[in-house]
């Protein structure tokens, strides 16, 4: 992946993607994004991280709902982060 003009590696990218899913605000969001990207993260493809990526842009109250299942996805969510969502739900206990 390319930001800022400057190449990132995946590790990277894992290490970003963890601290950003452990530190979200809502600890329901924290909890269940945290230990999705802790125990399936390193499994991900690229395009699964880049998905990730864009779902993690998202408010935490919209995401709940969302994952809870107690509303739709937004009108504007795209495919991919609709796949990326529901293999968070399918790796929840």
């Amino acid at each position: 992946m390319i930001e800022n003009n400057i190449a990132t590696d995946r590790d990277t990218r894992l290490k970003r993607l963890r601290m950003r899913a452990w530190r979200r605000g809502m600890k329901e969001m924290d909890i269940i994004l945290g230990t999705f990207v802790d125990t399936e993260g390193p499994s991900l493809t690229d395009a699964e991280l880049s998905s990730l990526e864009t779902l993690m842009t998202r408010q935490d109250q919209q995401l709940f709902l969302w994952v809870s299942g107690a509303s739709a996805p937004p009108v504007d969510a795209r495919q991919d982060e609709e796949a990326i969502l529901k293999r968070i739900v399918n790796s929840l206990p």
